[in-house]
């Protein structure tokens, strides 16, 4: 596929991470993520003994409906969020034996995209401003490319450098985030619901786009969704979470032509131009 990725962008240069370039970026074993009810005060289980793991260069979708457990799990395996039993191995190296300072750097290899571009931007900086920050603190992975060339890699003007988020639009806006997290050279890429927030003339694109960062820079991608027809354009495999465990695991194509559990039906039904129902 021709596009605005055809040069590849450097992969991080991961200098103190253990593992090969086959070994998996990511690896969830048995991971359990509490919360406690503010009322009650009584615990539950948001995430329940969740496994999978994703290798360089593959995209897997975490899929389930609002209140599942999908983005407790990709907080607690970025190192964002709690961790209770089991284990978050990245690039290698296990999050509960990490301290602070070795957390915070291994954090560099990994980057987010949010839900919402224009709250992940700060509203008193331009595009320009931004990325001057970034490169600030992180001169040596961000000195690969400049700033107009780095735009163009995400299909937006330079001409749009100088501009604040406000007058980005939602789609431009997620490209500016994209090309952020480009900026730094991520191992691992979490991106959670990056197109619900967009109109759906835009969609198509920044999923192209995120496909794209996938395929050239051999990064490994965690797709956070709701939306099936998403993952199904981007992600290699898919895991099904209801109430906090994963029900349904496999290859996309296996698991959206012959789904094996009565919820992924369910969901499977429900999408838009779906031409059969679950199964009673």
């Amino acid at each position: 596929m021709a596009g605005i990725l055809e040069k590849e962008v450097p992969a991080g240069d991961g200098r103190g991470l253990p593992g090969s370039e086959n070994a998996p970026v990511l690896v969830v074993d048995g991971l359990v993520v509490e919360h406690r009810n503010r009322t009650t005060g009584e615990a539950f289980r948001a995430v329940d003994q969740v496994s999978l793991s994703v290798g360089a260069g593959e995209s897997a979708a975490v899929v389930g409906e609002s209140g599942s457990g999908k983005t407790t799990l990709a907080m607690a395996v970025t190192g964002l969020g709690p961790r209770g039993e089991g284990d978050v191995t990245l690039l290698g190296r296990s999050l509960a034996t990490l301290g602070r300072r070795r957390l915070r750097e291994l954090r560099r290899e990994v980057q987010i995209v949010f839900q919402d571009p224009h709250g992940s931007l700060d509203s008193r900086q331009s595009v320009r401003s931004g990325l001057k920050e970034l490169r600030g603190l992180q001169r040596e992975r961000t000195s690969w490319i400049d700033d107009a060339g780095l735009l163009e890699r995400v299909r937006l003007s330079p001409d749009l450098l100088d501009r604040y988020p406000h007058q980005l639009s939602g789609g431009q806006a997620q490209r500016v985030c994209i090309a952020r997290a480009l900026l730094m050279r991520p191992r691992l890429i979490v991106a959670d619901e990056p197109t619900s927030g967009l109109d759906v003339s835009v969609q198509a694109d920044v999923l192209t786009l995120l496909r794209e960062v996938r395929e050239t820079t051999g990064a490994a991608m965690l797709m956070i969704s709701h939306d099936l027809a998403v993952v199904r354009s981007v992600c290699d495999t898919v895991h099904v979470m209801r109430r906090g465990r994963v029900v349904e695991s496999g290859p996309c194509e296996t698991v959206f032509t012959d789904p094996s559990d009565d919820y992924t039906r369910e969901l499977l039904a429900a999408m838009p131009g779906a031409r059969w129902r679950a199964r009673r």
